[in-house]
């Protein structure tokens, strides 16, 4: 082994959690190194980040860049396509009924990896080797990395952002309870005639959600979830037959529509870990919880986690990967991480069951959102900041007391 360097915080991973993660614990006065390679700027994706996340942004510098290139996301429509017994009316959540100007901002992924790696790059307490690790060392008092670029790097504290396969992960012996689903995500980005006017609109289908998210302009990002079969098989049409398919799905409610640029297709898969840490070693991101691309759940859960990692090791500076403050991220993450990803998995497996009763209880709640503007309200508040939904509820339920 070449050179040895010593660090507080070793970061895994080089996509949005892992970057994310080692400008925040820089932020909070931490020695970070960062292991990963280069910066994807291939991904043609994009992400939907929710208010409290922009703010998380804003405190970590890059927020004002972020939203400069992407498109806000006024309104969000569930619309119910299924061609079975049991359907719902078209259900329509608007941030101003919550006084908020827009849910929070959709930004192309490419835009979010550039911006992040120019902040990473700034931060003089960030170090980065790009290359991956190849062999973990768990002791009581540290970890250690080995990485391929013949760098060994010692921290109190490793966090995995090392993704859904990830070694860290493997390195703790943490059991992790896997389901490969069904379903393949296609992506793409779309050009359309009509105006978007900033509504975000997922389709319920039986293979799972067709979602259409505003671009800046005229421009949609899409993510089309199919049987793996029929995702490859619409990747390989020509341009103009995919654009009209996509028309089609979307009752045409854009207008004509052109497909932009190549598509990509995604397995999707389910996991979730028995525990997000141990043996010094912290997991964030989808090295932590991995569920279908429903609600814009997915970075913003991440974001979570990377927040509340930040602050169970900043009160506890003089070992930040002890035992005690492991389980204390643990038992933090635990309840959001869980309800989360068990509502996105519930809905999925709803969509895609031909059980009646699954079919009228998706149909009853959706129905019931639609009808009942506080349950909208709390339903919303819930989805932008876990328990601010409770919290407004109690508060609307002092001042009618106070009355």
């Amino acid at each position: 082994m070449g050179k040895s360097e010593r660090t507080d915080i070793l970061v895994a991973g080089t996509g949005p959690a892992g970057l994310m993660a080692a400008l925040a614990f820089a932020d909070a006065g931490f020695a970070v190194h960062l292991v990963g390679p280069a910066v994807r700027t291939d991904d043609a994706r994009t992400t939907a980040l929710m208010a409290p996340s922009l703010r998380f942004l804003t405190e970590i510098g890059i927020a004002q860049h972020l939203i400069a290139e992407g498109a806000p996301l006024r309104t969000m429509q569930i619309v119910d396509a299924t061609r079975r017994l049991v359907r719902s009316r078209p259900v329509r959540f608007s941030a101003n009924e919550i006084g908020e100007e827009a849910f929070g901002y959709n930004i192309p992924n490419t835009v979010l990896h550039r911006e992040l790696e120019a902040a990473v790059k700034d931060r003089s307490a960030i170090s980065w080797t790009q290359g991956f690790v190849e062999r973990w060392h768990i002791s009581q008092d540290g970890i250690a990395a080995e990485t391929d670029r013949q760098v060994r790097i010692e921290a109190q504290l490793a966090v995995a952002a090392d993704g859904r396969n990830s070694s860290a992960r493997e390195a703790t012996g943490i059991t992790v309870f896997r389901r490969s689903l069904p379903q393949a995500a296609l992506v793409l980005n779309f050009s359309h005639e009509a105006d978007h006017q900033f509504v975000s609109t997922e389709f319920h289908t039986e293979t799972g959600p067709f979602t259409q998210v505003p671009l800046p302009g005229r421009r949609s990002s899409l993510v089309w979830v199919l049987s793996p079969q029929t995702a490859e098989a619409h990747a390989a049409l020509p341009d103009e037959r995919l654009s009209r398919l996509i028309e089609e799905q979307m009752q045409s409610m854009l207008g004509r529509v052109t497909v932009e640029g190549p598509c990509q297709v995604y397995p999707l898969t389910s996991a979730l870990p028995a525990t997000f840490a141990r043996n010094r070693i912290a997991l964030v991101g989808e090295a932590a919880h991995v569920f279908p691309p429903i609600g814009a759940q997915g970075l913003n859960l991440g974001i979570r986690d990377i927040k509340d990692l930040v602050t169970v090791c900043s009160a506890r500076r003089e070992d930040p990967g002890a035992d005690r403050a492991l389980a204390d991220y643990s038992r933090r993450r635990r309840p959001d991480i869980l309800a989360r990803s068990g509502a996105v998995n519930a809905l999925n497996a709803s969509l895609l069951s031909d059980f009646l009763p699954a079919q009228l209880a998706r149909s009853i709640g959706l129905e019931a959102l639609s009808a009942l503007a506080p349950l909208r309200g709390f339903f919303m508040r819930e989805g932008l900041q876990p328990g601010s939904g409770f919290a407004h509820a109690l508060s609307r339920g002092r001042e009618q007391v106070r009355r």
